[in-house]
């Protein structure tokens, strides 16, 4: 009974993250093609419209969006939509939570956030990204420190810690293994060859 509960537990491991990938891959083409279905056919007549059009349609939105978020006028609309946003008490912490996670996931593509380092803490060692080293100088003046977000494992969150960059030794990891290994505590997904 034990090695069969042991099959059975190593099937789920191995069908699972597979599984729950393309599933969210799906689930988010579909609804994609749901919420620009109706709009589509209000614009178009139904003999045009073909599965996949509204999923067309969404992504050349979104990278219209991208484009006119560099325009001047544009801009100044977003960061008037960011500030009400962050006024209304029980929104703000739900477009808080969501604009730091988009922002824990874009650490690769900014350049500022590159480095990936370890702080002791504690006796221990703990993986950090440096965030803010303006901001560091900004708030402290002279006594450089660094910003350097700390991920919790297996939450959505962490923490920013301003410490000397003295006390901090540089990894020779890239910003998206350190990453995977912080939020997952430490375990691999793949075997390294």
């Amino acid at each position: 009974m034990n090695k069969l509960i042991t099959l059975l537990l190593k099937g789920l491991v191995a069908v699972l993250p597979i599984g729950l990938t393309v599933y969210l891959i799906y689930w988010l083409l579909a609804t994609g093609e749901a919420i620009a279905q109706p709009l589509l056919l209000l614009l178009i007549p139904d003999a045009l419209y073909f599965p996949g059009l509204g999923l067309i349609a969404s992504l050349a939105m979104l990278v219209l969006i991208g484009f006119l978020v560099n325009l001047y006028g544009f801009r100044y609309l977003v960061k008037l939509s960011h500030n009400i946003f962050e006024r209304i008490p029980l929104v703000k912490s739900i477009y808080g939570a969501i604009k730091d996670m988009m922002m824990v996931f874009n650490l690769a593509e900014k350049k500022e956030m590159k480095s990936v380092v370890a702080i002791e803490w504690n006796g221990a060692q703990v993986i950090g990204f440096i965030t803010g080293e303006q901001t560091g100088q900004q708030l402290f003046g002279e006594q450089n420190l660094v910003g350097v977000y700390v991920p919790l494992s297996y939450q959505i969150g962490g923490m920013t810690l301003y410490i000397s960059r003295d006390r901090l030794t540089e990894l020779d990891i890239g910003v998206e293994e350190a990453m995977r290994l912080a939020l997952t505590a430490g375990v691999q997904s793949r075997a390294k060859s």
